[in-house]
């Protein structure tokens, strides 16, 4: 990742604080370097201005580098995408999940590089780009996995706590299948779902396959990954590139250009580092995605 921002790369990246929410601070800072949201974005970047990308803490699909950089397989997926358009003048922008949507509608960034679920309700609302990647829900329990818990299901027959992330599709999915409200713990960070089922806080934690991996990867053995393949169908989901309504134009020429790119060796090498690898690669197109989920 840390070679994509060398000198030899002539990325000219301007990075701004890690901000954890964004308020009246943050949109004076927008106002102060020019931003005018009059402006569409593909005109903005065509005249050299810094195109801002929106993301959470979550590894590894997207979250802030060691320098403040923004690293995980979506941000770098979107990097080099728009290095092939010939933009690099960018700026990241750290947020919760739930500010995602609504920070892009206030112009608060261009781009949502978080590695967001392509759903039916987000697609009336916002445009996707032809999605990057596809995924299955899964979760993590105690090692041992003592209550048996392999899906929404067995949840709900169990009467089990869940914790999942505020604004996920997990929720409504978890609820679909007979999970009770109160048995739902909603968490504003996706970091915590791992905290709370080591702390006991929630029997299971359901999520992302790649961040629930790695929090399997990073617990010392203290949580396993649930199979996959025992979730509802509903949970098979593709990550997608979010963009306001009014920039069409801009991801036309983004899926342009990432046509090319996604699947291609070059891809696949700078996103091995990030467990992504060629069964995740979209088998879907997104007007079916869109219509589906």
């Amino acid at each position: 990742m840390n070679d994509y921002f060398t000198g030899e790369n002539n990325m000219k990246l301007s990075f701004t604080t890690t901000i954890k929410s964004i308020g009246v601070a943050a949109l004076a800072i927008y106002a102060s370097v020019g931003i005018s949201s009059a402006d569409t974005l593909l005109e903005r970047a065509k005249e050299g201005k810094s195109i801002r990308i929106g993301f959470t803490n979550e590894v590894p699909l997207a979250y802030p580098g060691t320098t403040g950089e923004p690293d995980g397989f979506v941000n770098v997926y979107v990097l080099n995408v728009l290095k092939k358009m010939g933009y690099t003048n960018i700026e990241p922008v750290q947020t919760d999940w739930g500010g995602l949507i609504p920070g892009l509608e206030a112009d608060r960034f261009d781009i949502i590089t978080a590695g967001m679920y392509v759903l039916k309700q987000r697609c009336e609302n916002v445009l996707f780009a032809e999605p990057v990647a596809e995924v299955s829900d899964v979760m993590i329990v105690p090692k041992g996995n003592p209550k048996a818990i392999q899906n929404y299901t067995d949840v709900a027959a169990s009467g089990a706590k869940m914790a999942t992330c505020v604004g996920c599709n997990t929720i409504a999915n978890a609820q679909a299948d007979g999970v009770k409200e109160e048995n739902i713990v909603p968490l504003s960070q996706m970091e915590d779902m791992l905290i709370a089922v080591t702390s006991g806080r929630s029997d299971a934690a359901a999520g992302p396959y790649f961040t629930m991996l790695n929090f399997v990867q990073n617990s010392q053995g203290a949580v396993e990954l649930t199979d996959p393949t025992k979730m509802p169908e509903v949970s098979r989901n593709w990550n997608g590139i979010v963009f306001r309504k009014g920039d069409a134009d801009f991801v036309k020429a983004f899926n342009e250009a990432q046509a090319s790119y996604l699947g291609s060796p070059e891809m696949l090498e700078a996103m091995a580092p990030y467990g992504y690898s060629k069964v995740h690669i979209p088998t879907r197109k997104l007007d079916w995605i869109c219509q589906n989920r």
